[in-house]
């Protein structure tokens, strides 16, 4: 399988997130720059942390008008796993390829730190590998991580079975203790904390490695054992 690591201006969690793929999966992965004419050559698109064009104007607007999240769209089109972490959930928010929008954390500060989470819907392409209600340990580093839709979008993402990653005890105050959602195909992933920052026990947890065996995991089924 193989991976686009989408690097971004201001991007910095790019190698972590090639780190996880390459090193820690063993699969391939390319870091892509922004300006990359297209995707047809990748399997899956990860989105990385950081402050894309320096969080000017809001976190993600400006990246989300770039030329390679048209290409992003395309990719989600055909079916094709999109993962945005952190930075990556805010672009894919402001882009429209997922719904709701991110506000300040209710603290007002930037907090980083590990948190459990709950995994509240196990049968998507990243969470498959996972138990229903698991708790699992992930580190978050956010300022503005506060997730937020009204109310009939939290009863789509409800009713939908969107919602696929809680917060045991909610940090940042996101509506209904959202930490991670899907678009209602299943294959657009935004989630705040960091599964590639915990792929080892060495960096102080390896939960986060489950949700990318997910991902392969469920592409070789789909297109692997179906060619």
């Amino acid at each position: 399988m193989k991976f686009a690591v989408i690097v971004f201006p201001g991007s910095n969690c790019d190698r972590d997130m090639y780190h996880a793929a390459k090193d820690a999966l063993g699969e391939e992965a390319e870091l892509v720059w922004y300006q990359t004419a297209n995707l047809e050559d990748y399997d899956a698109v990860l989105l990385p942390g950081g402050f894309s064009y320096g969080d000017y104007l809001r976190c993600g607007a400006i990246a989300s008008t770039s030329h390679i999240v048209t290409e992003i769209k395309k990719h989600a089109e055909k079916g094709k796993p999109v993962l945005g972490v952190c930075n990556g959930f805010q672009i894919l928010l402001e882009s429209g390829l997922l719904p709701g929008a991110m506000l300040r954390n209710k603290n007002l500060k930037f907090m980083c730190h590990f948190e459990n989470l709950v995994v509240q819907n196990n049968k998507t392409m990243f969470s498959s590998a996972f138990s229903e209600q698991e708790v699992i340990a992930l580190p978050i580093a956010h300022g503005e991580g506060n997730y937020y839709c009204d109310e009939a979008t939290l009863q789509q993402l409800k009713d939908n079975h969107q919602i696929v990653f809680t917060y045991e005890n909610n940090p940042n105050g996101s509506v209904h203790d959202i930490a991670g959602i899907v678009n209602k195909e299943g294959n657009v992933l935004g989630m705040m904390p960091h599964p590639e920052r915990a792929v080892e026990d060495i960096l102080g947890g390896a939960d986060g490695l489950k949700l990318f065996k997910s991902i392969v995991m469920n592409w070789r089924e789909a297109y692997v054992a179906g060619a």
